[in-house]
């Protein structure tokens, strides 16, 4: 049986938690800040987690993490 080859794409995006959760950017923070509330902004640093729903699709594609 082959090795099932990993999506580039996914490994520079997402990350696993130690829990097995799939950690990743916050989306909406790459151009038009000026359209955005300060709350929107300050809300939007760092990452997020994403829902179950996601992270099985992000997972399969990221066979070995």
């Amino acid at each position: 049986m082959p090795k099932l080859k990993t999506k580039s794409g996914v490994k520079k995006r997402f990350k696993l938690t130690a829990s097995g959760k799939v950690r990743s950017s916050q989306a909406g923070k790459r151009h038009g800040m000026v359209k955005r509330t300060n709350k929107q902004i300050r809300n939007q640093r760092g990452t997020t987690i994403l829902t179950d729903m996601d992270a099985r699709i992000v997972k399969k594609f990221m066979p070995y993490d």
